[in-house]
């Protein structure tokens, strides 16, 4: 397909240029954001197929920002008229306002993964053949498996990003990810386990038979594990995070509070703390949205500046915020590369890309035998946040109990609770083993979902509050 946008309007480009021009005169920023996406899904469910879709989307969004103002008007028909339209709309904002129009994004030259179209190869036969054979596999290896599920995704997203000045700029984004849940059995017990991977990469690297074999095994050995998992106890005790998707914690506890639309506001529980102490010394949290072909990565976010390595946290002192090109105004402060939407029919705010902590100097082995009690968290679920108190809340799918400096039985039920600021301090020690997550984040925040990655090495905690199912 064409992946000139502007091409596919019913007016050439001068004219679309001309009507963008004067709907954003007077205003500080704002562009036009076009966006063509293709989509595809399938899900193996239980011995058969039960879903496959595939969709093509496309529209613009036009927005205005003056002062603390945004007007935004959006939709699905790429002509001049509508866009006329839209202009008429977002000049509201405007109307009597006075402002100068910020420089332009600085453009980069940097690529972090290909432009190629994930959908259509392999085909849509043999990736439900793919499928198939998961599910087989995964029951003919272990008498227990009652129910596999298995799901393979991919997007392709084309943006076209046109501000008032004539600054232009496009990106291509593709996305694919691969899903399997086991659920296992004995008697009356069942329990479950799940692993998921992507990024922006064709299919070729994970639907290799050894890549989604180790995946099934993965998802399998969680189950089994759980299986024989013993109710949780609850108290204060020290915990061991496990590295790479725990990092999923930080990415609720803290990153969300150093979005510079909640600090700006002061909604944040990190609000007015920058170059202060708000973590262990030792503790480094980065937002990073230029790692190749990663899931949280973009070229150019969604207002067109390039995506950065940002240091949020350093040594334990916030040194930073996320930030989109508004809220960077309004605070005096840079645009960082954080605005992200998750569509043309959506504003952009300060959004995470890839943010994780760096390593320390510790092995895994010193940080779990340094515990006498406490829990060894290896696995989360999903996780809530409460930005303005800090307080959050994340649920355990695969933990231990360490007794003596050792892993001990598997427990389920676990609950970590805590506050993310406080949280940080309770940092003690930092392990030399940092990993990024599999690949399957997703992160919602305003009715807008966006993909992210998280990561982390082995971390102690002390004394953090577990929540538990023992009676």
């Amino acid at each position: 397909m064409n992946t000139d946008l502007l091409t596919l309007f019913d007016a050439d480009e001068t004219k679309l240029r001309g009507i963008v021009a004067e709907a954003l005169s007077g205003a500080d920023d704002g562009e036009l954001f076009v966006e063509h996406v293709q989509a595809e899904s399938l899900t193996f469910d239980n011995g058969r197929m039960k879903g496959g879709s595939f969709n093509t989307e496309q529209g613009f969004g036009l927005r205005a920002v003056a002062g603390e103002a945004v007007g935004y008007a959006h939709a699905g028909d790429l002509s001049e008229a509508a866009l006329k339209r839209a202009a008429d709309a977002v000049r509201a904002v405007t109307a009597g306002y006075a402002g100068s129009y910020a420089a332009a994004p600085q453009r980069t030259n940097k690529v972090l993964y290909s432009d190629e179209n994930p959908i259509g190869a392999p085909t849509f036969e043999d990736k439900a053949k793919l499928l198939q054979q998961i599910d087989s596999y995964l029951r003919d290896k272990d008498g227990k498996v009652r129910q596999v599920t298995a799901s393979i995704a991919a997007s392709w997203q084309v943006v076209d990003i046109l501000r008032a000045d004539g600054h232009r700029v496009r990106d291509i984004r593709p996305m694919t990810r691969i899903n399997i849940s086991v659920v296992v059995g004995d008697g009356d017990r069942q329990e479950s386990g799940s692993f998921g991977t992507g990024g922006r990469i064709g299919f070729g690297d994970f639907i290799t038979q050894d890549n989604w074999r180790h995946g099934a095994d993965e998802a399998l050995r969680q189950a089994l594990v759980n299986l024989e998992a013993i109710d949780a106890p609850a108290g204060t005790m020290d915990v061991v995070l496990g590295s790479g998707w725990p990092g999923v914690m930080l990415h609720e506890a803290v990153g969300h509070g150093l979005e510079g639309d909640f600090n700006r506001k002061k909604t944040s529980a990190f609000a007015g703390l920058l170059g202060q102490m708000v973590a262990a010394p030792g503790v480094t949290v980065v937002d990073d949205g230029t790692i190749e072909s990663r899931r949280g990565s973009i070229t150019v976010d969604d207002e067109g500046t390039p995506s950065a390595y940002n240091v949020l946290i350093e040594n334990g002192k916030l040194v930073g915020y996320m930030q989109d090109r508004q809220n960077a105004r309004l605070m005096g402060m840079k645009a960082t590369g954080n605005g992200r939407r998750q569509g043309y029919a959506h504003t952009p705010m300060p959004r995470m890309t890839n943010t994780y902590m760096l390593g320390g100097d510790k092995t895994p082995e010193e940080i779990i035998a340094s515990v006498k009690k406490g829990v060894y968290a290896v696995s989360f679920g999903g996780g809530q946040v409460d930005i303005t108190s800090g307080k959050f809340v994340f649920g355990c799918t695969e933990a231990y109990l360490i007794e003596n400096g050792k892993v001990g039985a598997p427990i389920k039920g676990a609950m970590l609770i805590g506050n993310g600021p406080d949280a940080m301090k309770r940092v003690s020690m930092i392990g030399n083993d940092m990993k990024l997550d599999t690949g399957i984040g997703n992160c919602g925040k305003g009715g807008q979902w966006v993909p992210v990655g998280v990561g982390q090495p082995h971390l102690r905690m002390d004394q953090v509050t577990v929540g538990g199912t023992k009676a």
